[in-house]
């Protein structure tokens, strides 16, 4: 779908021109927006609330109507807790969180609609009903999924506030020094376009990161303890290979090695938050996963440093 904006719309917000011009939700572009699914004239869009102008040029890319159907499958999942409002799961490596228009069939999504019977919240819907936070296909982990609307608008201004308490284990390339750090570098898109995330890219948005070492190997690798301050896409993965110490398996932002790992050694190991309904603050973890465990005894010296 393309537009070109009129005199008569010019200087309203992005998204409630779109949700408007496409018959969307206002939610439901926002997404789309989120997505990279945006185009205005040249360059994804990454602000709902931005201010169209006369003659902009905007694509969206809506998915066919028949794509609308997500299918439910029984695929095997850990629950780590259930109600009748949410979800936290143990999210294993290799399973993407939601549908794309490519690939319909299992994810974490398809496999929550089997089990609930499609009871989850329609916010988001229809790629991501429920969604409120995502890990990366190749990122295992803990999860929070609504199953209602209440829990989801519930957990999206936890998430947006930055009050979410997320810890993630990374195995990464060389020996860092120093025992603790914090890497405060913003995080936006390529100059020259792309899908990647780039520190101090355009557009950049603020992005925290803390790491302390849990462990130096002296075969050159060093296993982090690594909290958000801030939820950027790729973020980690982005901070860490700025500092030069990619994630041991990133083929996005690490370079090609021998013996690597088939994914990224990055795992969500910690997820806590103020239950949206009862307001009392939970967490659940996740030990590390076997291939991660594997690959330490096998190259990671056990005589760490």
């Amino acid at each position: 779908m393309e537009l070109i904006v009129i005199k008569e719309d010019e200087g309203q917000r992005l998204d409630v021109y779109l949700a408007k011009k496409s018959g969307l939700s206002r939610v439901r572009v926002q997404l789309l927006i989120k997505s990279n699914q945006v185009i205005l004239n040249t360059n994804p869009v990454v602000k709902p609330h931005q201010l169209i102008k006369f003659q902009d040029r905007i694509k969206i890319d809506l998915p066919p109507v028949e794509d609308f159907t997500i299918p439910a499958e029984d695929i095997p999942l850990e629950i780590l807790y259930e109600d009748e409002d949410l979800f936290v799961v143990n999210k294993p490596a290799g399973m993407i969180t939601h549908p794309t228009h490519k690939i319909k069939s299992g994810t974490l999504i398809n496999a929550l609609l089997s089990h609930t019977r499609g009871n989850l919240s329609m916010i988001g819907a229809p790629f991501r009903p429920g969604i409120v936070h995502r890990l990366d296909k190749d990122t295992s982990g803990v999860m929070v999924v609504a199953k209602s609307d209440r829990a989801y608008w519930g957990l999206a201004q936890q998430f947006n506030a930055h009050t979410i308490n997320r810890v993630y284990f990374a195995l990464v390339h060389g020996i860092i020094k120093q025992d603790k750090g914090e890497i405060n570098v913003p995080v936006g898109r390529p100059f020259k376009g792309g899908i990647e995330m780039k520190a101090k890219g355009r557009l950049s948005k603020a992005a925290i990161t803390y790491f302390n070492v849990l462990e130096r190997f002296n075969s050159g690798y060093s296993l982090l303890e690594v909290k958000l301050g801030t939820g950027r896409t790729h973020q980690i993965r982005v901070h860490l290979s700025y500092i030069g110490h990619q994630v041991v398996g990133d083929k996005r932002y690490g370079k090609k090695r021998e013996s690597e790992m088939k994914r990224q050694a990055l795992h969500a190991h910690l997820l806590g938050f103020e239950h949206p309904i009862f307001n009392k603050y939970l967490e659940w973890t996740s030990p590390l996963p076997d291939d991660i465990v594997q690959f330490i005894k096998e190259y990671c010296h056990s005589n760490s440093l």
